[in-house]
C-alpha cells in the first residue's frame, strides 16, 4: 500500500486542460499523421498543376564515331568526335485531362484538410475523456477511502458495544465484512487510477500528469441551440467526414470527365535550339572533311495528337468511373445518415446526463439524510449496524456516480460538437474556466464531508435493561 501511495503522489503543480492539449497537439501520433498527410496532399496538388505549366529541358551528349569507307576497292577509315547540346521546351495549349487532374488535386487537398480537422476534433475528445477519466478515478478512490474510514469507525463502535454487552457479535462481523469489501474496492480503485493516469501520460507525452479538478459549485453547460434538428443540420453540412465524402464525390465526377477527355485531341507548343560540334571535322563534308565543323539549329511549332481508336479502352474506362461515381454518392449518403444518427445520440445523451446529474444531486441529499437518520436510530436502538453500513455505502456510491455523471456531461458536450463538426480548441477554454484555480483551495460542497457516527453512538451506555434492548435490535419491530 505504501508503494502505491508513493507512486500516486501528485506533482506540485496541476495542469489545466488547455495546457495538456498544447502538449498533446505536438505529441499525438494520430494527429501528426493527419497533418503530414495534409501537407503531402497539398504537394500532390501542386504536382498536378505542373501539367499546365511549360516544361523546359537541357539535352547534351558526346559521341565517338568510327567511319570505314570502301569505294571501288579503294578504302579509307577515320574516327571523329561529336558534341551535341540542345534546349527543348514545350507549353501545353489544349490538354483537358491535365486541367481536370489539377482540379482533382485541389479537391484532394481540401479533403485532407477536412481529415486534419477531424483528427484535431478527435484529439480534443480523446484528451478530454482521458483527463476526466483520471479525475473520476481520483474521486472514486477518495470516496472509497472515505467509506472505508466510516466503516472502520462503525466496526470499532460495534466491537466496543459487543464487549460491553450492548450488541451481538453479528454487528461486529457485519462491519468486518463491509470493511473487507471496502478494502477490495480500494485496491481496485487504486489500480484503475494508475491505468487512467498512464493513459493520460501516454496521450500528452509527459509523465506524472496531474489534472486540475472542477471548481465547486459548478453549473454544467446546456447545448445551444436546444434543438436536435439544428444540430443535425450542422452535422450533415460541416462534419469532416461529410466534407471528405463530398470531395470524394467531386473527384469521382472529375475522373469521369477526365476519362471522357481521352477522345479529345491535345495541342502543345514546342520549341528547341541546339548545336552540334565536330572538333575533328565532319567526314560527310567532302570539301573540308578535316576542318572543325559547327552546326546550330532552332525550331518552333505546334504539335497535334488526336487519338482515333484505342481498342475501346476509353469507353470501358468511362464505364468504370461512372460506377465509382455511384459508389462515392452512396458513401456520401451513408456518412450523412451515420453522422445524423450520431448527432442525435450525442444530443440526447447530454440531455439525459443533465437529468442524471439533477437526480443524483437529489439522491445525495436524500442519502445523507437517510444516513443521519440511521445513525440516530442506531444510537437509540431502533436500527441495527447493517442499516448504518448500507446507508453509508449508498451515500458514497451516489457521490461517486454524481462525480462521474458531471464529467460525462462535459465530455458529452464535446462529443456533440464533434458529431456536428463544430468542435474547436476554443471549446476547451470554456471548460478550462470551470477548473479550480491553482491558488484556490478545494471548495467543499454542502454535505460533502462524510458523516461519522457520533461519539455517543460509538460508546453508547448500556441500557438499564440489556436483554430487552438486544431483543429489540434483533426483532427490528419498526423496520419497514
Amino acid at each position: 500500500m505504501a508503494a502505491v501511495l508513493a507512486w500516486g503522489v501528485a506533482p506540485a503543480q496541476a495542469q489545466s486542460l488547455t495546457q495538456l492539449y498544447d502538449a498533446a497537439h505536438a505529441y499525438d501520433a494520430a494527429y501528426q499523421s493527419a497533418r503530414a498527410n495534409a501537407e503531402a496532399t497539398a504537394a500532390r496538388a501542386d504536382q498536378a498543376r505542373a501539367g499546365l505549366l511549360p516544361q523546359v529541358g537541357l539535352q547534351a551528349g558526346a559521341q565517338r564515331n568510327w567511319v570505314d569507307n570502301n569505294v571501288a576497292g579503294q578504302g579509307s577509315s577515320r574516327s571523329f568526335n561529336v558534341l551535341n547540346g540542345a534546349l527543348v521546351g514545350s507549353q501545353p495549349l489544349f490538354r483537358p485531362a491535365n486541367g481536370i487532374a489539377w482540379d482533382q488535386g485541389k479537391r484532394a487537398a481540401e479533403a485532407a484538410q477536412a481529415q486534419l480537422s477531424g483528427a484535431e476534433q478527435d484529439l480534443i475528445v480523446r484528451l478530454s475523456q482521458a483527463y476526466f477519466d483520471v479525475l473520476a478515478a481520483e474521486e472514486s478512490l477518495h470516496f472509497v477511502r472515505a467509506l472505508k474510514a466510516a466503516v472502520t469507525e462503525q466496526r470499532e463502535a460495534a466491537q466496543r458495544n459487543f464487549e460491553v454487552g450492548n450488541a451481538t457479535i453479528t454487528d461486529s462481523r457485519e462491519a468486518q465484512a463491509r470493511f473487507d469489501l471496502a478494502t477490495a474496492q480500494e485496491i481496485a480503485a487504486e489500480n484503475d487510477l494508475r491505468v487512467k493516469r498512464l493513459a493520460l501520460d501516454q496521450l500528452v507525452g509527459t509523465n506524472g500528469v496531474q489534472p486540475r479538478p472542477l471548481a465547486q459549485p459548478i453549473v454544467l453547460p446546456q447545448p445551444q441551440p436546444q434543438d436536435v434538428n439544428t444540430w443535425v443540420d450542422m452535422a450533415v453540412n460541416q462534419h469532416p467526414g461529410v466534407l471528405q465524402s463530398r470531395m470524394a464525390l467531386d473527384i469521382a465526377r472529375l475522373e469521369t470527365d477526365k476519362a471522357k477527355a481521352g477522345h479529345l485531341p491535345t495541342v502543345d507548343l514546342q520549341a528547341s535550339v541546339g548545336q552540334s560540334r565536330y572538333p575533328d571535322g565532319n567526314p560527310s563534308i567532302s570539301a573540308a572533311p578535316n576542318a572543325r565543323y559547327r552546326n546550330t539549329n532552332a525550331s518552333i511549332g505546334v504539335a497535334l495528337n488526336w487519338p482515333l481508336f484505342a481498342g475501346f479502352a476509353i469507353e470501358n474506362r468511362v464505364r468504370e468511373t461512372l460506377s465509382l461515381q455511384d459508389k462515392a454518392r452512396a458513401d456520401l449518403e451513408n456518412i450523412q445518415r451515420t453522422v445524423a444518427q450520431a448527432t442525435r445520440t450525442a444530443y440526447y445523451g447530454v440531455q439525459s446526463g443533465h437529468g442524471q446529474v439533477a437526480a443524483l444531486e437529489a439522491a445525495e441529499r436524500s442519502s445523507l439524510t437517510a444516513l443521519e437518520a440511521n445513525l440516530l436510530g442506531y444510537q437509540v436502538g431502533v436500527r441495527i449496524n447493517m442499516d448504518v453500513l448500507n446507508a453509508q455505502s449508498q451515500l458514497y456510491q451516489t457521490r461517486r456516480d454524481l462525480a462521474r455523471a458531471r464529467y460525462d456531461v462535459l465530455v458529452g458536450m464535446l462529443r456533440l460538437k464533434q458529431a456536428s463538426g463544430t468542435l474547436t480548441p476554443a471549446d476547451l477554454t470554456s471548460i478550462n474556466q470551470m477548473l479550480r484555480a491553482e491558488d484556490n483551495p478545494p471548495v467543499t460542497a454542502p454535505g460533502a464531508q462524510p458523516p461519522t457516527a457520533p461519539a455517543s453512538a460509538a460508546s453508547a451506555p448500556a441500557p438499564t435493561d440489556k436483554k430487552p434492548a438486544r431483543s429489540k435490535r434483533r426483532g427490528r419491530p419498526d423496520r419497514r
